[in-house]
């Protein structure tokens, strides 16, 4: 597999778990709002090249046809099969973000609200009512056209759901059906980043993964514990998704194995 490794922190550690491993990478800019890469690449094998970085990755990896390139991800929301284990799934409710003043009522109500695609316009999140609703206002102040790629935009959609208290979160990343790594990154309100995962969590996560084995050959997924049990978050673009505390040394290896599939 050929990597291509846009310089960022975790794309510096990424950098040296390769080293590690002895598979040799390159470094590239990608210029911003139109996507090229600097400098260009050399492909050796389009079917063979991985990118990681920025999301906006994706956008080079499919008009280079570059193969896997990035891991692009169909919306998690929309997956039935895990449909009975997402955090609130039952409760979500989905809006454009142009229909955001005219749906949402500034009640003193808090929502995990994010876009229903991968597509990191915003990070998911807790914000009242009122900051949802002036979020969308100042984006429809903008025309269309002045808005750039990679941000909300008035056709965005979005899924809303009340807030749980939420007591753990690991982020673990799958490849070729199976987790290969995972890491906690939350602990009640604290940010903590240790390489360590509870059994019956990491038995949680590899059935998400598989009862949907056709969702993507690499993904990563977030889940997390409540009072009510153990339940999904969210999936994420594996190219454009923080490493946290993960082995790196065995996402690596596994990725590059894809080549050889």
């Amino acid at each position: 597999m050929q990597w291509l490794l846009q310089e960022f922190e975790d794309t510096h550690k990424l950098a040296e778990a390769l080293d590690r491993l002895k598979i040799s990478y390159t470094w590239h800019k990608v210029v911003p709002f139109v996507g090229d890469l600097i400098p260009e690449p050399v492909v050796n094998d389009p079917d063979a090249i991985v990118m990681f970085g920025s999301y906006v990755l994706w956008r080079y990896a499919r008009d280079k046809k570059l193969n896997p390139g990035v891991f692009k991800l169909r919306p998690f929301i929309h997956e039935t099969a895990w449909h009975p284990f997402l955090l609130n799934g039952s409760d979500a409710f989905f809006v454009s973000l142009s229909d955001i003043p005219n749906n949402l009522t500034d009640d003193g109500q808090d929502w995990f609200f994010r876009p229903v695609d991968d597509s990191k316009e915003v990070a998911g999140g807790v914000n009242s009512a009122l900051e949802i609703i002036k979020l969308a206002e100042k984006v429809l102040s903008l025309d269309k056209a002045e808005i750039p790629n990679g941000s909300l935009r008035h056709d965005t959609q979005l899924m809303l759901t009340k807030p749980v208290r939420i007591l753990k979160e690991w982020r673990l990343w799958a490849v070729g059906g199976k987790i290969v790594t995972y890491s906690l990154y939350k602990e009640g309100f604290r940010v903590v980043y240790r390489h360590e995962i509870d059994d019956d969590a990491l038995a949680f996560a590899q059935h998400l993964v598989d009862i949907n084995p056709d969702y993507s050959p690499a993904y990563v997924l977030d889940i997390c514990r409540t009072a009510e049990g153990l339940k999904m978050l969210e999936t994420n673009c594996i190219n454009a998704a923080g490493f946290y505390a993960a082995d790196l040394m065995k996402l690596a290896s596994k990725i590059d194995e894809l080549s050889e599939i």
